[in-house]
């Protein structure tokens, strides 16, 4: 497997030789690379001297890639806060709190344990936008980066911050603590043995749950399952959650970024949904507009129009949701894969403000979580995804399908989108795998997948 290089930073799987697989090589190379653009983007944010802060998911080779990530920023003049096992909100948190110059996360999100990555944020907390990613990529690929010095290397601190995270999230004015205590409920988690079996019940024992069920929580990095917190791999909460008689089931992905739910009865709630369901509840008290990527499900276009604002649709890309949401003044938005940015915290995806948004809606709303599901409209997407082979031309591919479905006017932003009478596909080429992904949407199962078959028929 190749090196994936991207605006975002870089992934691959571990070992093998540099340039083709995630080594200390590229480790050291892409972290010293991001120590040079710091240095030339701006002045220290603090007047005095460069820092970042450095957090990593729970996965194996986490703590030996962290401390090459760590020596080779002091080695690079700049100091080192390292967070240590931390979310990846909780490492974007920490950088605007503490005023840092940018920061450093391990992990791989949801691909399996071999996998790992760095992802690399600026000085507000955000991930690199293009212009930025390929400026940082030129001075990887040209090597352009020097180290310092003994004299000036840099600081290190180590800083465990997940209870400052916690505690702005219990400060959000949307956050009721007293509902959520009052509704009693029991919770059960799944958090694929990542940092999330800190987080997720460190957090619903501040909220005032009343009873945590705990399941694949401890974060050793021999994840339990496939960590993507799909419905398919997360047969083992749902059963836990119907033994126990648990109100809701909890899942999170290995960077605690994503957020799925499972309703008292063992069913889905759904990763679209999981927006749609806080955006509603944010808007019944802020209203104002939303914005999600074109992959996402049209059921958050619904709701913000019953809302009486006005819904945007971006590339796919944290960054991209996040800039649409400052260009619309969004109130809430964030990704179908259950990513909630709410920009009243901060501008990523976090699913612990997700939790603690979602229950104060539940347990205001008084009802079980399969009911609040039903009062949205069901759409269904089909998620597929194509191995392109090698000399495969995505753009040949965009093209031919421009052509084909001209009259439905594509919409080429991210890949292709193409919109039916009640219905929708896109399809675009992985920011993160050498793959084509195609998601559609319709009113029914059957629909939605034999669209996404037909278009995919188009291509093979």
């Amino acid at each position: 497997m190749s090196l994936i290089k991207s605006i975002s930073g870089i992934r691959g799987t571990v070992g093998g030789a540099p340039g083709q697989g995630f080594t200390p090589v590229d480790v050291v190379s892409f972290t010293a690379a991001y120590a040079r653009w710091i240095s030339r983007a701006s002045a220290p944010v603090n007047g005095y001297r460069y820092r970042v802060a450095v957090g990593r998911d729970a996965r194996r080779s986490g703590p030996l890639f962290q401390a090459i990530v760590n020596n080779t920023l002091l080695l690079s003049g700049m100091d080192v806060i390292d967070l240590g096992l931390a979310t990846t909100p909780t490492v974007e948190m920490a950088v605007i709190q503490m005023k840092a110059d940018g920061g450093i996360i391990l992990t791989a999100s949801h691909n399996p344990g071999q996998w790992n990555a760095l992802k690399l944020i600026n000085s507000k907390g955000e991930f690199l936008n293009e212009q930025d990613g390929l400026e940082l990529l030129s001075i990887s690929d040209s090597a352009d980066f020097c180290f310092a010095g003994i004299e000036k290397t840099g600081a290190y601190f180590r800083r465990d911050y997940l209870r400052d995270h916690i505690n702005s999230i219990l400060e959000m004015p949307l956050v009721d603590i007293a509902a959520i205590k009052a509704a009693g409920f029991r919770i059960a988690v799944d958090a694929v043995n990542s940092v999330g079996g800190i987080a997720v019940p460190q957090l619903l024992k501040a909220l005032g749950v009343q009873e945590i069920i705990c399941i694949n929580c401890d974060p050793d990095g021999n994840f339990a399952h496939n960590p993507e917190p799909l419905p398919e791999n997360l047969t083992e909460l749902s059963a836990k959650v119907i033994e126990t008689g648990s109100g809701l089931g909890i899942a999170v992905d290995p960077d605690v970024d994503r957020l799925a739910l499972i309703c008292e009865d063992g069913k889905a709630f759904g990763e679209e949904y999981t927006l749609v369901a806080v955006a509603d509840y944010v808007l019944g008290h802020n209203p104002g507009n939303t914005v999600s990527n074109l992959s996402s499900s049209r059921a958050l276009s619904d709701i913000t129009a019953k809302h009486g604002a006005n819904h945007y649709a971006s590339a796919v890309g944290e960054i991209n949701v996040v800039q649409m949401m400052k260009d619309n003044s969004a109130v809430i938005g964030g990704e179908g894969n259950g990513g909630v940015i709410y920009p009243a915290l901060h501008y990523g995806r976090d699913a612990l403000a997700g939790i603690a948004l979602f229950l104060s809606f539940l347990a205001k709303k008084g009802i079980k979580a399969s009911d609040l599901r039903r009062q949205y409209p069901d759409y269904y997407i089909s998620k597929n995804k194509i191995e392109l082979k090698e000399g495969v031309s995505p753009d040949d591919i965009i093209r031919h399908l421009y052509k084909k479905y001209a009259e439905f006017k594509p919409d080429l932003t991210d890949g292709i989108r193409i919109d039916f009478p009640g219905s929708w596909v896109h399809l675009r080429k992985s920011n993160t795998e050498p793959i084509l992904r195609v998601y559609s949407e319709a009113g029914t199962r059957e629909e939605s997948e034999k669209l996404a078959r037909e278009v995919m028929g188009e291509i093979l």
